[in-house]
């Protein structure tokens, strides 16, 4: 999926380097481990079966066992899954595997939190291209188990004038009579703009979507009446938790958030791990 294992190599190349120094120094080869993966604060869990990839490219012969579903909303305490076999590969892959669930995890969670706050609505939050280079398939997947849509993937699957388009092409009129005469008729038309002007203007010229850049609540509103019905209407920039309801409120059919990926604090998310009982002997420990 997305070229995953290739991902996942280029991380733990990163990371490993030549050699885990301090696993190769301190743990026999024929120790074997087993552990959980535990969560310390309450969100929404994104990232588990890419944690599973990255165990199964350092070595076939770790288990890993989730014990929530992707996209499964999780507490502090809860845990994520269980992980056992030989321990230095569960040791050398402990921080790529954190670091990939506990980042895309954040991702859903403040999507989650976005949409809690727009229930009631009918507006769907999405995210941007404003994204992780490499990650942004990842990304935009955390954002959808975290009950938000996505925008375009890339600059191949959509048209979007924005500001610096529209100065290099002449106007919003020019820009989109290009766009028209050079793309598919089954492809939308989208064009950002700063005011009522801009708004009637991409009216005019027949956009199918406006996107209203950094306006106000009250402005918004005024665009929304303004378009009645003819465009889609997509608000974005300066939109954060304390103003996201006031947005919606407009009437906008769309808000677009880039902090939902490109400033996302991960969900705190821990691996911990113990030796394996003996054959025989007593189980590891449990958590309830």
């Amino acid at each position: 999926m997305w070229g995953l294992d290739e991902l996942i190599r280029r991380a733990l190349d990163e990371d490993i380097g030549p050699g885990d120094l301090t696993t190769a120094a301190t743990v026999p080869p024929s120790t074997r481990a087993a552990g959980v993966f535990l969560c310390k604060e309450a969100g929404v869990v994104a990232g588990l079966f890419v944690c599973e990839r990255v165990f199964a490219c350092l070595d076939a012969a770790v288990r890993f066992a989730p014990r929530v579903p992707e996209g499964a909303p999780v507490r502090p305490g809860d845990v994520l899954a269980e992980v056992h076999g030989p321990a230095r590969p569960l040791l050398t892959g402990e921080r790529v595997a954190l670091n990939f669930l506990r980042h895309l995890s954040g991702v859903a969670t403040r999507t989650a939190r976005m949409v809690s706050l727009v229930r009631g609505y009918p507006v769907r939050i999405v995210d941007t291209r404003k994204t992780t280079p490499g990650l942004r398939a990842l990304e935009k997947w955390a954002v959808r188990l975290g009950g938000g849509h996505n925008h375009r993937f890339g600059l191949y699957d959509g048209v979007l004038i924005k500001d610096n388009h529209i100065r290099a092409a002449g106007g919003i009129t020019a820009a989109v009579r290009a766009a028209r005469a050079a793309v598919p008729h089954t492809v939308k038309i989208e064009v950002e703009v700063e005011d009522l002007a801009g708004v009637e203007e991409a009216l005019a010229a027949g956009a199918d979507a406006i996107l209203l850049d950094n306006m106000p609540p009250a402005a918004m509103r005024e665009a929304v009446e303004l378009v009645a019905g003819r465009a889609l209407v997509e608000a974005s920039g300066g939109i954060t938790e304390a103003n996201v309801a006031e947005v919606a409120a407009a009437g906008v059919d769309i808000i677009s958030v880039g902090a939902l990926t490109h400033s996302v604090k991960a969900l705190d998310i821990s691996m911990e791990l113990e030796p394996a009982a003996p054959p025989g002997g007593p189980g590891g420990r449990r958590h309830g």
